[in-house]
């Protein structure tokens, strides 16, 4: 399939990292990738050619954190610290949980994050494979895998049940290529390493999560340094580290890490992801409405270390809009240390596109650039709060809402325009994720 945009004001990233607007612009599409970008219009036949006009086409979005199926829980425990949140209303229900429950909620979420430009995400959470098959089904892209938890500190590795399956998950989505990709380039599913914590693991299983990291060379993601308590309980259990050196330590940082939250990292921790190249994930809404304070995002960003956005889970943010977390990261640090040149419009944008893909291993994906993956979100510019456009890179960040959004393209396939999803079954969806909630929770949707 062959797309030509037309008309169209494109948002494009310079040699040295700074964004700007080429107006009315063309973009093609051949297959699963970008085959042109220009003023002029290109030569040659196109399946479909699309006029843009009032339409601005950016990079899909990365979501580089998150726990999809928590659609379920929207909201659930609001106003309680993280343990007791945890404790008191999120780990009951997701004890009754079941695959059927993980399908219906990760669908629900695919559907909000196309709706709101999203391309691919990370998905941290219980049946991954069931949730894979989601994503497949309806073409949107993902990094997720078996979660390692680990409560026994007795137990041998080779035991641990939880490990077993983590490789096992691998196994399955190792090297799995999708049609018409370059040698080399992930499916639509991208099998990571998944640590939940350091406080809900033991060190002899972490040290076998690094080696398998190691021998399938794979990313690894997890949670790091969300509260306070965490953070000073680690380094009472591990002869004074923190949970980022006590992680290098155990060899988890040999290969590319994404951490979660890191509200609590130290300068030295710091130094050591800019080192070992792990990626700091910001999650600034769910930070703030679970009191976990605020992550170093313009330390870290001085200091060289990449930094990606994340929305996390539904439960501890209400919503998977990536606009809001760039505009809230955008403003967090400049009102936290009174200075309004901190955290560029350009750094926050670099935040939801390219470094996100970075650090989930997807390098031919964040970018509109000829030879990258056709990712990619448009905007109706034609909206009372996203005029005068004078600013483009700056609208993005402070003005537009994932409601503005009307198509959302991944891999050179439209998978949602003006409202409509092209790969779900919204009916289906609708009651399958009614019937779930409904069962979970005891009622119904609706008051």
């Amino acid at each position: 399939m062959k797309t030509l945009f037309t008309n169209a004001c494109l948002l494009l990233r310079s040699a040295k990292g700074s964004y700007y607007a080429l107006k009315d612009a063309c973009l093609g599409v051949d297959g699963k990738y970008i085959a042109y970008i220009g003023k002029e219009r290109p030569e040659g036949l196109w399946d479909a050619v699309k006029d843009m006009s009032g339409k601005l086409i950016i990079p899909g979005l990365v979501n580089a954190h998150g726990h999809a199926a928590m659609t379920l829980l929207r909201g659930v425990g609001s106003g309680l610290p993280l343990q007791r949140w945890l404790n008191e209303a999120i780990f009951p229900i997701e004890a009754k949980m079941k695959p059927e429950d993980i399908i219906a909620g990760t669908r629900w979420a695919v559907m909000e994050m196309l709706a709101g430009g999203t391309t691919l995400c990370s998905d941290m959470y219980d049946f991954p494979w069931d949730a894979a098959k989601v994503y497949e089904e309806a073409g949107m892209k993902v990094n997720t895998g078996r979660i390692l938890l680990c409560f026994d500190p007795e137990m041998k590795a080779e035991d641990c049940e939880r490990l077993t399956e983590c490789e096992q998950f691998m196994k399955d989505f190792e090297g799995r290529e999708g049609e018409g990709l370059k040698p080399g380039a992930c499916g639509l599913v991208k099998a990571d390493v998944s640590l939940h914590s350091e406080y809900l693991t033991t060190e002899n299983t972490v040290r076998a999560l690094a080696e398998m990291a190691k021998r399938y060379d794979c990313v690894l993601q997890l949670h790091v340094s969300e509260t306070i308590s965490e953070h000073r309980e680690c380094m009472e259990r591990h002869k004074g580290l923190t949970p980022v050196a006590y992680l290098k330590e155990c060899g988890i940082l040999d290969k590319k890490t994404y951490m979660a939250h890191c509200v609590w990292v130290t300068d030295e921790d710091l130094e050591i992801m800019k080192e070992t190249g792990a990626t700091l994930v910001h999650n600034p809404t769910s930070n703030m409405k679970l009191g976990s304070g605020f992550a170093p995002v313009a330390k870290a960003l001085e200091k060289g270390v990449n930094v990606a956005l994340g929305t996390d889970g539904c439960a501890s943010n209400n919503n998977l809009n990536m606009f809001e977390e760039m505009h809230l990261a955008a403003l967090l640090q400049k009102g936290l240390h009174s200075d309004p040149t901190l955290v560029t419009v350009d750094q926050v944008i670099d935040m939801a596109t390219v470094n996100g893909a970075k650090a989930l291993g997807r390098p031919d994906t964040g970018e509109l650039k000829e030879g990258m993956r056709a990712d990619l979100a448009v905007i109706d510019l034609k909206r009372p709060h996203l005029q005068p456009a004078v600013d483009i890179p700056a609208l993005l960040v402070y003005s537009v809402q994932a409601s503005d959004v009307v198509m959302t393209m991944v891999d050179g396939k439209v998978l949602y325009d003006n409202g409509a999803y092209l790969t779900i079954d919204t009916e289906k969806a609708w009651t399958d994720y009614e019937a779930s909630v409904t069962r979970l929770m005891g009622s119904g949707l609706f008051v």
